[in-house]
């Protein structure tokens, strides 16, 4: 497990950033944390760091943001009214982790048993307004 401590937005964009370029093509990244805890800016930097040129936004009406750059793709999740399997099935989540393509889930210990074995977990806290704790894993390394 690795820890970082970021101490503003900017800070947490450019953590993630450099996260970005060390994924594996396809990669699925599950994040824990609460409310305004830093899932989206942490997003906005994954999609920085992949070359991907648009402006993210949480998908919480949407359920699923599409972020499509030139030769990559990233899947931009809410998984908070997600509610068991047929909710997965109903939102193609299964159709969009078999394309390829870069996927974030916020709110995934939902769906925590989905995730593949190989997902990167976000763990991240609110130490303050500006501060955040991020603890980065494989899926199964902090159990």
């Amino acid at each position: 497990m690795n820890k970082y401590i970021t101490k503003s937005y900017e800070e947490t964009v450019a953590l993630a950033e450099k996260m970005a370029k060390h994924l594996h093509e396809g990669a699925v990244i599950g994040y824990l944390g609460d409310l305004g805890a830093g899932k989206t800016a942490f997003t906005t930097g994954l999609v920085k760091g992949l070359g991907i040129d648009a402006d993210v936004s949480s998908p919480t009406f949407a359920i699923c943001n599409a972020y499509i750059g030139a030769d990559k793709t990233l899947y931009h999740f809410d998984m908070y009214r997600i509610d068991g399997w047929d909710d997965l099935y109903s939102v193609g989540f299964f159709d969009y982790l078999e394309s390829g393509a870069y996927i974030t889930a916020e709110w995934s210990e939902n769906i925590y048993g989905a995730l593949p074995d190989d997902a990167v977990i976000v763990e991240i806290s609110k130490l303050s307004d500006n501060e955040r704790e991020f603890k980065i894993y494989k899926k199964g390394e902090n159990e």
